[in-house]
């Protein structure tokens, strides 16, 4: 399986939020099991970096984002992919490039709270909650 992780999923594990950190800490920690492979949009990686940075210090952030890179494999944000994110009509130009990411690299599924912001983006988009449920679903 393969699952392209939104940053809004990373962030509820990194700031702990309630009552959705431990859902998504455990999509976290399927990917490092190696139940699935888990990628990020390359912009998700800058704009990790640029919240733990602001809220924790350069050191935080520069350990978060090589801890990151050794759990995700990173899809490149290139002109081919604002093309694709551009010809997807998502309201979010944002979502959408993460969207063509998903795409880019065949993912099953984009793993996001904000199901509802992808639409019909060619690639189903799920929440942890949805994920997990799926996963036991399966067993």
């Amino acid at each position: 399986m393969r699952w392209l992780i939104d940053a809004d999923v990373v962030l509820d594990v990194l700031a702990e939020r309630e009552p959705w950190a431990e859902h998504s800490a455990r999509v976290l920690e399927l990917i490092e099991a190696g139940h699935a492979e888990g990628f990020v949009a390359a912009h998700t990686v800058t704009t990790l970096h640029y919240l733990v940075e602001k809220a924790r210090g350069s050191e935080t952030a520069v350990g978060t984002v090589r801890h990151l890179l050794r759990l995700f494999r990173v899809v490149p944000v290139d002109q081919d992919r604002l093309l694709h994110a551009l010809d997807l009509g998502l309201a979010d130009f944002e979502d959408a490039v993460r969207a063509a990411c998903a795409a880019k690299v065949a993912a099953d599924v984009l793993v996001t709270r904000n199901v509802a912001a992808y639409g019909d983006a060619g690639v189903p988009a799920l929440t942890p909650v949805e994920l997990l449920a799926g996963m036991e679903d399966e067993t």
